[in-house]
């Protein structure tokens, strides 16, 4: 028994080694025995989607393997594969994220989140929906996994101080009416000298807290600390779901939807340029505030319950809001005045987002299509964003001195830039950029080998499917998925096969693909799904399971409202009632 059990052990720890080197061979008969272009890209997909699935090696190694099995077994030259991993899609991304390192450099995203704060106070439903709101809000430019660990600490202070005062403000009360009973704290009467009676006072708080409490008294502590647990654990969630939802509405707000540009723009070349900031903005923001008000809705009624005097205060502010309001305030009093390097960086980040509002803004010719995009699109959104991210290169952090003195009047140094290469060196994220490249890869090589085509005419039968039934189970099964595995890996494996169905049987691509590609983020069951989750879990006394029962339905919630919004004002946007002229191609393998 004991052998076997060592065996299993190491079994386990080996258990990455062994997933490496079996896994492709067990596959191998596939490309052998079916020696079709078809069938090796298939092996190849295979390969990767259980590689990224079990993690074996990292995500980003595996998102390199085409670079090595595209050429090898024939189907495409390396030049071809290699082209993937830069295209004007990653070039969006390396832009949006230049602009979210330059942001978090200068502490903006602080300064935003403190004063949204200031402005709704802290009654527990406005708390909760103030850090919802900016969570979402700062998730739209950086990343999800930044404002997460910037608002969950900041929430658990702000929770702190208003337990400990509401605390203190038991102790007095209960004080005053033991006065008034003449039942003064016993433990000094018994004292005789002065040292005595400084150790009874130390130990006041806790004869007060425990032995001489009344029934009353301990009960209602009980169940202050029970209300703080459930708010507790009810802001962390808040604010992690939050992040999620929030990254959906810009389409630098998470890898997914510049995935979703990236595989419209590889398998559909003559779209004509129909995701964009614009487009996608005016499609996902108003979704996203569906998603979150419900959301709000939800965690308020799970954890604070629907009292609305005490969790909106109904216009009162009692003594332990105002300490509460006023750590908030410190926080912000911290930071002191505006900078002028903060001052520069809001303002090339207001001009980036204005630029891309109105390159294409769909009802009017934008400045792009005047000057530049007159015969071909020679401008994109992601010429915008290094235009604009290279200028943090250039500007100083501090406004230049006349005459390059100092204030002690030696000669004074130039001031460094907004950015340095060695900041963005060390909080780049470069292997989600090779995910993505990994995923525009694997989507040319499905196009190049014949295997798009193929798993389409496989999947004809759907069409006797209502469409939006379609969407529905696939949004499910998307946000299911993306719960044991990488939102990247999963929209970079179903986007792919979704477009094949959809030109199949003949429904817009954008039907399915959209709303797939926005449920890859609803990963709100598991700790483990995604980063915001992970970091929430280990601030806010949270189990595995207040977070799985909570975010069962917020899962469901989620498809709704995706499902809403495709099916209503999706609808006009996209066009997505008709069958569009730039899906219906097809290619030769």
């Amino acid at each position: 028994m004991w052998i076997m059990a060592g065996f299993l052990t190491w079994l386990w720890k080996y258990r990455s080694y062994i997933v490496i080197v079996l896994t492709p061979l067990l596959l191998l008969p596939l490309p052998l025995v079916i020696p079709t272009p078809q069938a090796k890209c298939g092996y190849v997909i295979i390969l990767m989607a259980l590689y990224w699935c079990t993690e074996c090696i990292p995500l980003a190694v595996t998102a390199l393997l085409p670079v090595i099995l595209f050429p090898m077994m024939g189907l495409l030259k390396s030049s071809e594969v290699c082209i993937q991993y830069l295209t004007d899609s990653n070039m969006l991304f390396i832009g949006g994220l230049l602009v979210a390192i330059a942001v978090e450099q200068w502490n903006l995203h602080r300064r935003i989140a403190l004063k949204v704060l200031l402005i709704v106070g802290v009654k527990p439903s406005l708390l909760m929906i103030g850090f919802m709101g900016t969570t979402a809000f700062l998730s739209m430019w950086i990343s999800n996994t930044a404002s997460t660990a910037m608002m969950v600490p900041i929430a658990n202070a702000v929770l702190q101080q208003l337990n400990d005062t509401e605390a203190n403000a038991e102790e007095r009360d209960y004080d005053q009416y033991a006065a008034t009973d003449g039942q003064d704290n016993q433990a000094y009467e018994m004292a005789d000298t002065k040292g005595s009676k400084e150790l009874q006072a130390k130990d006041g708080a806790i004869d007060v807290g425990l032995s001489n409490r009344s029934p009353e008294a301990e009960q209602c502590r009980l169940k202050r600390q029970q209300r703080y647990l459930n708010l507790t654990k009810g802001m962390s969630l808040s604010v992690c779901y939050a992040a999620s939802i929030g990254g959906t509405a810009t389409l630098t707000g998470t890898t997914p939807n510049v995935i979703l540009k990236g595989q419209i723009d590889e398998l559909f070349p003559e779209n004509g340029g129909v995701i964009n900031f614009a487009s996608w903005f005016g499609f996902a923001f108003p979704n996203m505030l569906l998603m979150l008000v419900l959301s709000w809705f939800w965690l308020q009624f799970v954890f604070l319950g629907f009292n609305l005097k005490k969790s909106f205060g109904c216009g009162t502010q009692e003594n332990h809001d105002r300490e509460a309001y006023q750590v908030i305030k410190d926080e912000y009093q911290k930071l002191g005045s505006m900078s002028f390097a903060e001052g520069c960086v809001l303002t090339n980040f207001t001009l980036l987002v204005l630029l891309w509002f109105t390159r294409e803004p769909g009802f009017i010719p934008g400045w792009a299509t005047v000057l530049f995009n007159k015969d071909k699109t020679y401008v994109t959104d992601g010429t915008v964003a290094i235009l604009m991210s290279s200028l943090f290169f250039c500007i100083p952090s501090k406004l230049p001195r006349c005459c390059g003195r100092s204030e002690d009047g030696a000669s004074a140094e130039a001031p460094p830039p907004l950015l340095s290469w060695d900041v963005v060196h060390a909080k780049m994220p470069w292997n989600i950029l090779l995910l993505l490249g990994g995923g525009f890869a694997l989507a040319h090589g499905s196009e190049k080998s014949g295997l798009s085509m193929w798993l389409g005419e496989s999947l004809i039968p759907l069409q006797s499917i209502p469409p939006f039934a379609i969407s529905i189970l696939l949004c499910l099964l998307v946000a299911m998925f993306t719960e044991c595995s990488s939102n990247t890996a999963t929209t970079t494996l179903f986007l792919p096969i979704l477009a094949s169905m959809a030109t199949a049987i003949k429904i817009h691509p954008l039907y399915v693909m959209f709303p797939c590609t926005i449920s890859a983020s609803l990963a709100f069951m598991l700790p483990v799904a995604t980063p915001p989750n992970a970091i929430a879990f280990s601030y806010g006394n949270l189990k595995v399971m207040d977070m799985a029962k909570t975010g069962f339905i917020l899962n469901f919630v989620g498809v709704l409202t995706i499902n809403i919004a495709i099916n209503t004002w999706g609808v006009p946007m996209f066009q997505l009632n008709t069958f569009p002229s730039w899906a219906n191609v097809t290619r030769d393998p």
